[in-house]
């Protein structure tokens, strides 16, 4: 597979990253490490404080970033809560735009059990949020049938459009660039109309990916990192998402209705490597391997 460099660039643009609180008190600067305005996910896990979600939010917006908390449905406990949270983060920490997720817990803390439960709630158009993300499933999940994640889709392309809402589909890692592609023109012939940013593993050890692989549980991601992982001499071989965001951009270029929007990076092997990869990528500064890979050009 050979990708045009301006093909790759181009399908690059605002790309988006993760972190969470716990890796945010290791970060001593954002601004030294993203360019201004970058959009940055902060995570609310299970079992933590949201408020520390918030604070790394205030952090980020006070750095020039644009901030975008997450909201895990089953982590709250009651509107109230959830009232009180959204309140803080427009006000404490300028957030415009939130994530919504049902979040990875087996049995919800409180009376939420789905992201469209907190989407009803009107409390994020109270707070002029209307730029939201909702979760999609390229490989599916081993939690929800297909019938229950096409139907999700439906829904919440309805209520944007009932809300006059800006949603967007953002999803979980992946792997194999044509299985994401498919995904993609599946649920649009489906009537998916919202845009999508999909989910890519930042470079990392092969080992660190497979440990990420086996908790997600995700079809042909976990595959391909198995099968990775089982040559041991490699297990500590950077793994660098070089192919898959080639296929990705020949796609994208391929199709002028497909609805890949951005690329959205999950930094497993460490936010500054991966905020550099995402911008050299973006920015055009990388140059073809014979096999496809990408070798990053260092700045002069």
């Amino acid at each position: 597979m050979t990708v045009n460099i301006d093909d790759l660039a181009r399908a690059g643009q605002n790309w988006s990253i993760e972190v969470t609180p716990a890796g945010a008190a290791k970060i001593e600067s954002f601004a030294a490490t993203l360019p201004e305005g970058t959009t940055v996910n902060v995570t609310f896990l299970p079992e933590t404080d949201p408020l520390n979600t918030i604070a790394v939010a205030r952090h980020l917006a006070e750095e020039g970033m644009n901030a975008v908390p997450h909201i895990a449905a089953r982590s709250l406990i009651d509107s109230t809560q959830l009232d009180d949270l959204v309140s803080r983060m427009t006000a404490e920490a300028n957030v415009t735009e939130v994530l919504v997720i049902g979040g990875d817990v087996d049995r919800p803390v409180g009376v939420f059990e789905s992201s469209m439960q907190v989407l009803e709630t009107g409390i994020l158009q109270k707070y002029g949020i209307s730029r939201i993300g909702v979760s999609g499933h390229p490989e599916g999940s081993p939690d929800i049938s297909a019938q229950a994640l096409a139907d999700a889709i439906g829904w919440k392309n309805e209520f944007a459009v009932r809300e006059g809402l800006s949603l967007y589909i953002e999803t979980q890692f992946c792997f194999d660039a044509q299985t994401v592609l498919d995904w993609e023109r599946i649920i649009r012939d489906d009537g998916n109309k919202l845009p999508i940013r999909i989910g890519i593993p930042g470079p990392a050890t092969i080992k660190t990916l497979f440990r990420f692989a086996q908790i997600s549980g995700i079809g042909s991601s976990m595959r391909f990192v198995s099968k990775q992982a089982r040559n041991v001499a490699k297990l500590m071989t950077i793994q660098a998402p070089d192919l898959l965001l080639a296929g990705l951009a020949e796609g994208i270029a391929a199709d002028p209705d497909c609805l890949l929007a951005h690329f959205h990076y999950y930094p497993f092997g460490g936010f500054s490597k991966t905020a550099t990869y995402a911008e050299a990528v973006a920015t055009g500064q990388v140059d073809i391997t014979k096999k496809g890979g990408f070798d990053i050009r260092q700045a002069s």
